[in-house]
């Protein structure tokens, strides 16, 4: 059958509906799709959306093409595709095409959250801000202790903004050069002890005890960006110092693993605190994704930190772990190859 023949050098999910409102023809990107069980069935068994149905109607009964919108909703995220339907010559049937527009979608409701979150995060100090310079040119102007106060809070909210520019102008910076693997070695010893040493007023502050678990002879040279990776454990230690708990213990541990194609190193920040629920660990490296929001922001986070370590671990081409039960502490786990 020629139609047959023409559909199968079609990418997209093809499929032809006959006269009789049966399927007579599907491409195998559509037995992909529905399954070969769909050819000979009626069309709306296949393509339920009224939308689409409509469309199909009205080519089937009018010869008069459309395109239609077709949700399906899945576990994670709908499928959404855009079904173009055109009747074919001679009364032949009509001609059905289906693009996915899933991750099209999904990008833009990314943007969109992305935009909506960097507004909120920004407009909450910028109203602080704004809030007490009026109060300060107006009744607190001859008010020696409270002008102190709120130029307190008036530079902790500063610095709460710069710290979240930063963040952002690291995730775009990193997500740039995401496809660009590193090839310098660099001694992973070496960064840990480094960060170990940044972090120790932080961890003295905390009450909080830093121990580095080094295993003896072992090769812990990796391919990778030095300065990258110094982000990536000096962001999961200090999580580990400012929510593992006062007066507890957090444990970095490197051990040698594998990845399907390569050995690999693995680096484990292990803290003592109250854990996180099961429900939370899907979307901790989502961008502005906090388990608590405002004990986040207390302690200066911006809810990006994460997002940053899973983009550099993926350049490094690595896995990011994170294993925690709700009182027993948290442990979040770098695999790095080594080859």
């Amino acid at each position: 059958m020629i139609e047959a023949a023409l559909l199968s050098g079609v990418p997209l999910p093809a499929l032809i509906v006959g006269p009789d409102e049966r399927i007579t023809v599907m491409n195998p990107a559509a037995v992909a799709m529905f399954g070969a069980a769909m050819l000979g069935r009626h069309h709306a068994i296949a393509l339920r959306h009224p939308e689409v149905q409509a469309a199909l109607m009205r080519a089937l009964r009018q010869s008069e093409g459309g395109v239609a919108r077709q949700v399906v909703p899945g576990p994670s995220q709908d499928a959404v595709h855009r079904v173009t339907v055109t009747p074919l010559p001679q009364e032949a049937g009509v001609l059905c095409v289906l693009e996915d527009l899933s991750e099209v979608e999904q990008m833009g409701q990314m943007r969109r959250e992305f935009v909506a979150n960097v507004s909120h995060e920004l407009r909450s100090p910028l109203t602080a801000l704004t809030g007490f310079i009026e109060t300060l040119k107006g009744a607190a102007k001859d008010d020696p202790a409270a002008r102190e106060r709120f130029l307190a809070i008036m530079e902790r909210e500063a610095g709460r903004m710069n710290r979240l520019i930063r963040d952002l102008l690291h995730l775009s910076r990193v997500e740039a050069e995401e496809r660009v693997r590193p090839t310098a070695m660099v001694d992973l010893v070496e960064i840990l002890r480094s960060t170990k040493a940044t972090l120790r007023p932080l961890a003295e502050s905390s009450g909080v005890t830093v121990r580095l678990d080094l295993p003896d002879g072992l090769k812990t040279q990796v391919p990778g960006d030095a300065d990258q990776l110094v982000q990536v454990f000096q962001n999961l230690m200090e999580n580990a110092v400012k929510y593992g708990g006062a007066g507890g213990e957090v444990v970095v541990r490197l051990t040698p693993d594998s990845l399907p194609k390569a050995a690999a190193l693995r680096i484990e920040v292990i803290d003592q605190g109250e854990g996180i629920d099961a429900q939370h660990l899907p979307r901790l490296t989502e961008r502005f994704y906090r388990v608590d929001g405002h004990r986040s922001r207390e302690k200066g986070g911006t809810g990006l930190g994460l997002a940053i370590v899973k983009h550099i671990v993926q350049r490094h081409r690595g896995r990011l772990k994170i294993d925690s039960t709700r009182g027993m502490g948290s442990t979040f786990a770098v695999i790095l190859p080594s080859e």
